[in-house]
């Protein structure tokens, strides 16, 4: 049995709300003993070079750390600061291998715009380093590649999907596809495989009919600031087998 924390949408801003949130998620999971850490995307809100600086102050934690982009990152700054690496324009994907489990953490990130895409480019790359690795794996990105019932994410979901379907066809081994950009904890499957879609860091997001919903945006809910932050836990069983356990971060 190994467990991953994933977290998503700090939108590190340079303000000291989102800072004390980041910083009350990672003292909980100092407590805790998972065997890697991945944040899925929308990391800094401005994609301003400082704020990665404060991510990388953040985001340790003995154990691997796994990042991948959202629509408010910008690749050039967040590479450098997050993964030591030059700064560059091509998608930014990453391939770690934690207690025989590959976490593929794909760049869904189309710069300038709101909605997501896996380029051909990282679906070549996902396809090789999946066919290269012997055992269970996790993808992550930020845009689910579904709609999930929050109207306004969903006009800006991930699309293209059906090339994404094709690869995952080819790889059973992919346990779970795991993402974030609604700000809301939800679960729901693609091409036949488990999708866990973490909640906002930041702030929480409301389906149209639940109570709030008509305060904010015209037709989805509105962004709930005032809900403490929370995070996945997901728990990968010796038999294959992922269950997902959501926790609030209330101190």
């Amino acid at each position: 049995m190994r467990i991953f924390a994933h977290l998503s949408d700090l939108h590190l801003d340079g303000g000291d709300r989102a800072d004390a949130r980041t910083a009350a998620v990672l003292r909980f999971l100092d407590d805790c003993e998972v065997s890697a850490v991945l944040v899925t995307g929308d990391v800094a809100d401005h994609g301003l070079p400082a704020e990665y600086r404060r991510a990388a102050e953040l985001l340790r934690y003995p154990a691997p750390v796994v990042v991948c982009p959202g629509n408010h990152d910008v690749r050039g700054p967040f590479r450098e600061a997050l993964l030591g690496e030059p700064a560059g324009d091509a998608p930014v994907n990453t391939a770690t291998e934690v207690a025989g489990v590959l976490l593929a953490a794909c760049d869904s990130s189309i710069p300038g715009r709101g909605a997501g895409y896996l380029a051909d480019e990282t679906l070549d790359w996902l396809d090789g380093v999946l066919t290269g690795h012997d055992g269970p794996a996790l993808v992550a990105f930020h845009h689910p590649p579904v709609e999930v019932g929050v109207p306004l994410v969903d006009a800006i979901r991930q699309t293209g999907e059906e090339r994404l379907a094709e690869v995952l066809h080819r790889h059973p081994e992919v346990r779970a596809l795991l993402c974030g950009h609604v700000h809301t904890g939800a679960a729901t499957t693609f091409a036949g495989v488990p999708v866990r879609i973490a909640p906002g860091v930041v702030s929480g997001s409301l389906l149209p009919a639940e109570p709030g919903a008509g305060r904010g945006w015209a037709e989805g809910g509105p962004l709930e600031f005032d809900r403490p932050p929370s995070l996945l836990l997901h728990v990968l069983h010796d038999d294959g087998r992922l269950t997902t356990h959501q926790r609030v971060v209330t101190g």
